[in-house]
């Protein structure tokens, strides 16, 4: 009874920060390979697995529109405390225009056994430094004072929460990476930039052939100024090495995702955005590429592949 009691207060207090505040803009950077890079999302994932996991990925969105955004994410985290707490470290750097923000953060949660599973609630403790090299801007008002430094820059401490549950063939995680943010040093009291973002998102995994397995999974993205967003995936993995998905963002644009099992220790993974906005007609898509690295001595007792 004192574990679940536990498990309900954890779950009410996540619920409890999702509508604390108001939601207004989408302001997070979004993925295509956030099925096989949890941590990004939800920083109760750290430690979901028995062994130390690290991943790399580049993005390159909208390719061929000058200034249009890029993004790196390198990620690691593994169980400490004979798996009952998991830390995990996350480095991101986006670039859109003339704006660089690299964000940094420290990821830990506590993870509970149940009879079924497990159970985790984790905490993000991190921030961003924003960059803007004002001198690359076109300045129709030359005299604006704003402009003459050539170089703004600030830093931002941000605290995030989520909770995760998962067993070998289910996942159900909720979210809100950035709770509060103490946005003073971007401006001076001139209303709230930044505002909490909420993501549910679910899975499972289902054995309908010896040699082919298919997990579909589902993300939603909650923010109030915008309609709420929605990913419907589908994934087959296939001689448990080699894995095929195709995903549809709603009002936005399809996906098309492969993954390779190299080995019990590396994978690489590959994804293409096809919009359905306007956009189509001025690039010719978004491209990712992801590197994974498993490694440490449970990795040889766990099943190949990673389903997520």
């Amino acid at each position: 009874m004192r574990k679940w009691s536990i498990l309900g207060l954890g779950l009410a207090c996540t619920l409890t920060l999702v509508q604390w505040g108001k939601l207004r803009a989408q302001q997070e950077v979004m993925i295509s390979q956030y099925l096989f890079n949890g941590l990004l999302l939800n920083p109760a994932y750290a430690g979901s697995h028995p062994y130390l996991s690290s991943s790399a990925l580049h993005r390159n969105q909208w390719l061929g529109m000058e200034g249009a955004p890029t993004s790196q994410i390198l990620a690691a985290d593994g169980p400490v405390a004979g798996g009952a707490l998991g830390i995990g470290g996350l480095a991101q750097r986006d670039q859109i225009g003339i704006s660089t923000s690299l964000d940094v953060s420290l990821n830990v949660c506590y993870r509970m056994r149940l009879p079924v599973g497990h159970w985790a609630w984790g905490l993000r403790i991190g921030g961003t430094n924003y960059r803007a090299n004002l001198a690359d801007a076109v300045i129709w008002d030359l005299g604006d004072p704003a402009y003459e430094a050539g170089l703004a820059q600030a830093f931002v401490p941000k605290v995030g929460v989520g909770t995760y549950y998962h067993n070998e063939r289910f996942y159900l995680g909720l979210s809100v990476p950035v709770v509060y943010a103490f946005e003073e040093p971007l401006h001076a009291g001139a209303g709230t930039l930044f505002e909490p973002h909420a993501y549910l998102q679910s899975g499972a995994v289902f054995h309908s052939h010896r040699n082919l397995t298919l997990k579909p999974s589902f993300l939603v993205k909650y923010t109030e100024a915008a309609p709420i967003e929605v990913d419907f995936n589908l994934h087959a993995f296939l001689n448990e090495r080699f894995c095929l998905g195709a995903g549809y963002r709603s009002g936005a644009m399809w996906v098309a995702m492969a993954e390779f099992q190299l080995n019990n220790h590396f994978r690489v993974g590959y994804a293409h955005d096809f919009t359905t906005t306007p956009l189509q007609s001025l690039q010719s898509g978004t491209h990712e590429v992801m590197l994974g690295w498993d490694w440490g001595p449970s990795l040889v007792k766990s099943r190949s592949p990673r389903y997520f």
